[in-house]
């Protein structure tokens, strides 16, 4: 498991909105729904992105954006088009003036938009809740991104399935759904202006790309420096100063992180104890997982899933 599958790995889309979206020029929605984690993609015509905070951005057939919450964002045909409807948490639309429009815009099975057969049609999937796995992954990702002409296979699939209505079509939406974020965020990490973190990047080196394999296939192994080094064909001094310096923090903070981390998700799990929870990571005893979440999150696991 490398680091971006094992940031993935945990909270996965579970429900999400997903909604195709069919528009006739002019078109402006204001989207401010909240969601920790969007993903539009553009699948007929083009139009633009406007960010909180930052200038428009063109936005072609092809192309996927992803943004961060829980800030707003805008859509549109073009920037000076005022904004016709407003996207608001709990999968609810209005005009400006609160006008409802979830009836008056629906255009069938997931479909919602200002016309039957608009030149733009837009894919939205959001996830809905954020876990602590989740913030690592968005701790990496700007506050929005693009990736041009992404020409991502599971886009058209998404696109054909969105509007089915089958038994069990929930589930197949959600992981078309995290396989478009993965792919997305891939072909992100790989492109010159993405600064990918420095965990992603690290990958590449022969030793510690090994080394972050190794934590994230088996986080709950009682690592130490020098059985990594060993497992790697490293010194443990080598290693340590490889891993820090690319990284950004030493082998076993990394672990500890990445191991509470994981904690804090498992614990969502209405199933799971702390004691369940912690030999999953790698601690002996829920006192033990206890102590370094409290010591580290400042809560204590009961608290944490309380909240």
């Amino acid at each position: 498991m490398d680091a971006l599958t094992g940031l993935l790995d945990g909270p996965r889309a579970r429900g999400a909105f997903l909604l195709r979206t069919v528009l006739e020029p002019p078109w402006s929605l204001r989207v401010q729904d909240r969601a920790p984690l969007s993903v539009v993609a553009v699948v007929r015509g083009d139009g633009w992105l406007m960010p909180d905070g930052a200038p428009p951005v063109r936005l072609r057939t092809g192309d996927v954006a992803v943004l961060r919450g829980p800030e707003a964002y805008g859509l549109a045909d073009d920037p000076a088009t005022p904004v016709q409807a407003v996207v608001h948490p709990g999968e609810t639309s209005t005009t400006p003036d609160g006008v409802e429009l979830c009836d008056q815009w629906c255009r069938g099975v997931r479909t919602w938009g200002s016309g039957p057969d608009g030149p733009v049609v837009l894919l939205s999937g959001t996830y809905q809740v954020d876990g602590e796995v989740s913030r690592r992954l968005l701790s990496a990702l700007p506050q929005w991104l693009v990736v041009p002409r992404s020409d991502l296979p599971v886009v058209p699939l998404l696109a054909e399935e969105v509007t089915r209505d089958l038994p069990g079509q929930e589930a197949v939406l959600d992981r078309l759904l995290d396989l478009l974020l993965i792919s997305v965020l891939r072909a992100w990490f790989c492109r010159p202006e993405a600064n990918p973190p420095a965990w992603y990047s690290a990958h590449a080196d022969p030793v510690v790309g090994r080394a972050l394999h190794l934590l994230h296939a088996d986080p709950a192994h009682p690592w130490t420096v020098g059985s990594l080094a060993d497992a790697v064909g490293a010194s443990r001094a080598s290693l340590a100063r490889r891993f820090t310096e690319l990284v950004g923090e030493p082998p076993m903070a990394y672990l500890t992180d990445w191991r509470l981390s994981l904690a804090a998700d498992l614990l969502r799990e209405p199933s799971a104890t702390v004691a369940s929870v912690a030999r999953q990571v790698g601690y002996s005893t829920a006192f033990a997982l206890s102590t370094a979440f409290k010591r580290e999150r400042g809560v204590s696991p009961s608290e944490h899933r309380a909240r």
